[in-house]
């Protein structure tokens, strides 16, 4: 099957959507797949070492990093000529070339699926101002979002007779197994791992770790390792010192899979501050390392992980605090819930992922086959 998946976002940018396309490319290669990717980023020119072919910006300038929006219509063009079997979409919120294509490929008559990689409940009227233009709820596409979370906008915004599969982010499980250090009660050690902006709420994060710091025994010391860089980083640095917590709160800046499997081997359990978190690629690889997770209840880490069972759930920031305090303060509950991790069945699984990708690949022909039947 020759199948291209289509993303506003690339390598070398790093992030949940770019790393997904990549994961899932090259697993579907491996299966005996032909697969291709389009995207708007520049890159870096070394696409040809790639195992999967890219295809970006003809001529364009600018950083690799950089998402060139000025492209989406001739990348729109590359979906068309491609002669593909099947068009995946990985749209975010600001997806121009995504949706220029999912509309173009699949009035086309070309087998399309749309995968939305971010909760679009407050970009709600800009879409809909869309639909005005393009009647884009009207597009013959299958529709997919990575949680539950993500499903509840698009079922509002779709019309009701409109299926949506929740096609879930996977990682390597196996990969982030990691042995842990024995634990110490008088030393509890917090991870996160995020990029460092404002979307993420790295620093209510960080209010949130000195609040709870304040609500802990002096005999008890905890830690906090945050793992990431980004447009914040240096704010972070500066409320660090502002409130003397450098001493216990360390920001390691970027750091590839290895250092981080190094820090979860050596953490207790992972908090994730993010209210807008459509997946959370970060919780999970945590989770699969054995570590319970905090979150926010309303995120799409509920998918996979269970209050009170594997992780805790918050509805608040000021819960997030008591979910914090808590598990520092108790040793027997962490003890608790990691047992139930390392014992859990890990919800998401590459092969598990593959199958589901290919009854979406599926379910986008029957609607091709439809649409070309006599009326």
């Amino acid at each position: 099957m020759r199948i291209v998946h289509v993303t506003d976002c690339y390598l070398p940018r790093l992030g949940g959507i770019e790393r997904q396309v990549h994961d899932l490319a090259i697993r579907q290669l491996a299966a005996g797949h032909d697969v291709e990717v389009i995207t708007s980023v520049r890159g870096t020119g070394n696409d040809a070492d790639s195992a999967v072919r890219v295809h970006r910006p003809r001529g364009a300038r600018g950083a690799p990093t950089s998402v060139l929006y000025g492209s989406s219509w001739s990348q729109r063009d590359q979906v068309l000529s491609g002669a593909f079997d099947v068009v995946h979409i990985h749209a975010s919120t600001m997806s121009p070339m995504a949706f220029l294509a999912a509309g173009a490929a699949s009035r086309a008559g070309i087998p399309t699926v749309i995968t939305a990689h971010s909760l679009w409940a407050y970009a709600s009227p800009i879409f809909a101002a869309a639909d005005a233009i393009l009647e884009w709820r009207d597009w013959p596409l299958v529709w997919s979002a990575v949680s539950t979370a993500a499903v509840e906008p698009l079922r509002r915004m779709l019309p009701a007779s409109t299926p949506i599969s929740v096609l879930p982010n996977g990682v390597d499980a196996d990969a982030w197994r990691v042995p842990r250090r024995a634990r110490r009660p008088d030393r509890i050690v917090v991870a996160s791992v995020m990029r460092l902006a404002a979307r993420k709420r790295p620093r209510q994060l960080l209010g949130m770790l000195r609040a709870a710091r304040g609500q802990v025994p002096a005999s008890i010391r905890m830690e906090a390792v945050i793992v990431g860089d980004g447009p914040q980083r240096a704010a972070l640095q500066r409320y660090l010192d502002r409130h003397r917590m450098g001493d216990w709160t360390t920001l390691t800046g970027a750091a590839d899979h290895a250092r981080i499997r190094t820090i979860f081997a050596d953490s207790d359990f992972y908090v994730a501050p993010a209210v807008l978190e459509s997946f959370g690629i970060a919780a999970l690889e945590a989770h699969c390392s054995g570590l319970p997770v905090v979150a926010h209840a309303n995120s799409g880490i509920r998918d996979f992980i269970a209050h009170g069972d594997s992780g805790l759930l918050a509805v608040s920031d000021e819960d997030m605090v008591s979910c914090i305090t808590r598990l520092v303060r108790s040793p027997d509950e962490l003890d608790r819930l990691s047992g139930r991790v390392a014992n859990g069945r890990l919800p998401t699984s590459w092969p598990s992922i593959l199958g589901r990708c290919e009854q979406l690949y599926d379910q986008a022909r029957l609607v091709v086959g439809h649409q070309r039947q006599p009326q």
